[in-house]
C-alpha cells in the first residue's frame, strides 16, 4: 500500500457538469475520501487545477497576453485550494495552503522543508499556483512537487476512470488503456498529462494513475490495489 501520495485534480472535474464554479457534490465527496486516506496514516499532498474558472494557455489572446494569462490561471488555482481547505476543515481534517507566488494573507509561501514537517506531523498539503512561473501547467506543478516531497505515487483526477485510445465521453466504442510505459504515451501523444509533466515523471520513476474524481471514492480502493484505473509506469 502506499505511504506518500499525490493528488492531481483538474479544475474542469470540480466544477462537474457546470462550465466553471464548483459541483459542491464533488468537493464534499473529494473531502470525505481524502479524510479517509487521512485516517491511514497516509501522508497527502494535493495539487488543484484552474480550469472551472480560467485556464491560462487557452485564455491568451490578442488583448491578454500569455505570461498574464498564466498568472490569472495560478489564482484560480489558489481559489480551488481555498475552497478544498474551508471543506477539510468543516469535517476535522487539518490542511495547509503553500503557493508559489506569494499571498501572504491567505496562504503560505511553499518552502520545502516547512511543507516536509506538515506532511510529517499528518497534515494535508495543498500546493497552489503551480510552479509559480509562466508556461508550466499544474500537471507538472505536481510532478514537481511530489518529486520533492518523495511522493510514492501520483492519482490524477479526471473526469472519466482511465486513459482511453479515443474520448469515451463521445465515442461509444473507445477502448481503455489500463497500462502504459511513460514512451508509449509520449508516443501515442495522449492528452490526459502534458508531455512535460510525463518526462519528468519519467525521469524520477514516479508512477501515474489515472481515476475518475467523479467516483473519488476510488481512491480508498486504488491505494489498496483495486477500483478502476489506469496506469503510467516504467513498465508494461
Amino acid at each position: 500500500m502506499y505511504k506518500n501520495i499525490m493528488l492531481k485534480i483538474s479544475g474542469e472535474s470540480l466544477a462537474g457538469s457546470n462550465e466553471q464554479g464548483f459541483d459542491f457534490n464533488i468537493l464534499n465527496d473529494l473531502s470525505n475520501s481524502i479524510k479517509k486516506l487521512q485516517s491511514k496514516n497516509l501522508k497527502i499532498s494535493i495539487v488543484l487545477g484552474g480550469g472551472n474558472f480560467i485556464r491560462g494557455s487557452s485564455f491568451s489572446n490578442g488583448v491578454v497576453d500569455r505570461v498574464t494569462s498564466d498568472y490569472m490561471g495560478m489564482l484560480g488555482t489558489v481559489i480551488n485550494s481555498l475552497a478544498l481547505q474551508s471543506n477539510l476543515k468543516k469535517i476535522g481534517v487539518e490542511s495547509r495552503v503553500m503557493t508559489a507566488i506569494s499571498i501572504n494573507r491567505v496562504a503560505e509561501p511553499y518552502i520545502k522543508n516547512k511543507a516536509s514537517n506538515h506532511l510529517d506531523k499528518n497534515r494535508v498539503v495543498i500546493f497552489a499556483s503551480g510552479t509559480g512561473n509562466p508556461f508550466f501547467s499544474t500537471d507538472t506543478a505536481a510532478v514537481l512537487r511530489a518529486s520533492e516531497m518523495k511522493s510514492d505515487v501520483i492519482f490524477k483526477g479526471t473526469k472519466v476512470d482511465g486513459i482511453y485510445d479515443k474520448d469515451p465521453i463521445n465515442n461509444s466504442d473507445a477502448k481503455k488503456i489500463s497500462k502504459i510505459t511513460y514512451s508509449d504515451y509520449l508516443n501515442k501523444d495522449i492528452k490526459v498529462m502534458d508531455a512535460t509533466a510525463i518526462s519528468l515523471a519519467k525521469d524520477r520513476s514516479l508512477p501515474i494513475i489515472i481515476f475518475s474524481i467523479l467516483k473519488s471514492s476510488n481512491i480508498l480502493d486504488i491505494v489498496e490495489g483495486k477500483g478502476s484505473y489506469s496506469i503510467i509506469n516504467e513498465s508494461k
